[in-house]
């Protein structure tokens, strides 16, 4: 009993507030994406509904192609943005072709059923009407990446994985080119300009005051329409926040540890009130912000959040995925319910493949307090949870 209780006293000591698991939580999952005869599953890196309960898919699917023309090379990948109806049959794709699709990351649906789609190597968040057509652009395509040829050559970058091992400017497969090919327009090297995007002034990482991404990772909105960016797949890892015609307005965060700093953010939730919860993947919490992007509080205990989001209604609840690693499906992959205050409600499921489990959650969907739609990049596949 002593062991037990210091333990447990251990276990609830953070700076911020306290997560404290409660147990597991019943759930039943369904499988309810059906995919048409001429569209496959791919890579599912984000979920998303709409008020009508229609199901968006964002997924990394076929190979990148890249063109040189003069002295600029153009890259575009076959990511594909596909709309379903509430039983999961297949509506529709949106933005096919588009030039920022390069390696999908996030979707997200806003009040007005726009469809927003971030794109983290293409370093652009782009926004479609309900319609379709395409209504505004965040961000800006770098004018040069690193592409693979044999052997690779001088100036040559890691190749990127799946889950971003090459880094920003990389295409998913396609590794690098000596660095004279890849230069940009302005004769600048490759790997320079990709590095300093994001800031128009102040090293890398520094929370820099500008509306270009080093690598955005999500989107969300709050209830003034005001749109918030995570730009967390780079050298800037911060929290951007724009007026609703993309206006920038001022930005949060830098690379560390500290209440100001963030690691890695993957994923972004705003509550009703307008509080701005970042999922501070490489610090294993989440950080809870104002509306102004000023620091409330912590949450930890939680994992190393991949993530979130959270449910509408009187009583809000926030959701966060301890996603496992793409290279290892065999830790982590539960899913915490939290109250916002941090208290955790229970939690539910663990890393695999099967039905009821959960392989990489890239994103996590709950516009409905008990029903959770999961984005899993490591099992190409959408799972709808229902919690009893």
């Amino acid at each position: 009993m002593k062991c037990f209780t210091i333990c447990l006293l251990a276990a609830t000591t953070f700076a911020g507030t306290a997560a404290m698991a409660q147990g597991e939580l019943n759930y039943t999952v369904a499988d309810v994406i059906k995919y048409p005869r001429t569209i496959y599953a791919g890579e599912v890196a984000g979920v998303a509904t709409n008020a009508q309960g229609h199901i968006f898919v964002y997924q990394r699917a076929g190979t990148p192609w890249v063109a040189l023309a003069a002295a600029r090379i153009f890259s575009r990948g076959n990511d594909q943005l596909l709309e379903f109806d509430q039983n999961g049959t297949f509506v529709r794709e949106i933005g096919k072709g588009n030039y920022a699709n390069t390696m999908a990351t996030s979707v997200r649906v806003d009040r007005q059923n726009n469809v927003w789609a971030v794109d983290r190597t293409a370093g652009m968040v782009i926004k479609y009407a309900p319609n379709g057509t395409l209504a505004m652009l965040l961000g800006r395509k770098p004018e040069a990446i690193n592409v693979t040829i044999p052997g690779g050559g001088r100036g040559a970058a890691p190749p990127a994985d799946s889950e971003g091992g090459g880094g920003r400017g990389a295409a998913p497969g396609l590794g690098v080119t000596p660095a004279g090919a890849a230069a940009a327009g302005r004769g600048a090297a490759a790997a320079p300009l990709a590095a300093g995007r994001g800031g128009r002034g102040g090293p890398p990482g520094t929370g820099n005051q500008a509306d270009n991404f080093t690598g955005p990772s999500d989107v969300a909105f709050d209830a003034q329409g005001n749109i918030f960016v995570a730009d967390g797949w780079g050298a800037n890892n911060r929290v951007a926040k724009f007026t609703p015609d993309g206006v920038f307005i001022k930005s949060f965060g830098r690379t560390g540890s500290d209440n100001e700093s963030l690691n890695s953010p993957r994923s972004l939730a705003v509550d009703a009130v307008g509080n701005v919860y970042v999922a501070d993947y490489g610090n294993n919490r989440v950080q809870v912000l104002d509306n102004n992007l000023t620091y409330l509080r912590s949450v930890s205990g939680v994992g190393a959040p991949s993530a979130i989001c959270v449910s509408p209604g009187a009583t809000q609840y926030l959701y966060v995925s301890n996603s496992n690693p793409m290279d290892n499906l065999d830790t982590a992959g539960e899913i915490y319910k939290l109250q916002l205050n941090g208290s955790v409600v229970g939690r539910f499921g663990r890393a695999g493949k099967a039905p009821r489990e959960f392989a990489s959650v890239n994103q996590i969907d709950c516009r409905q307090a008990n029903t959770v739609y999961t984005a899993e990049a490591g099992a190409w596949r959408v799972q709808k949870v229902t919690l009893k």
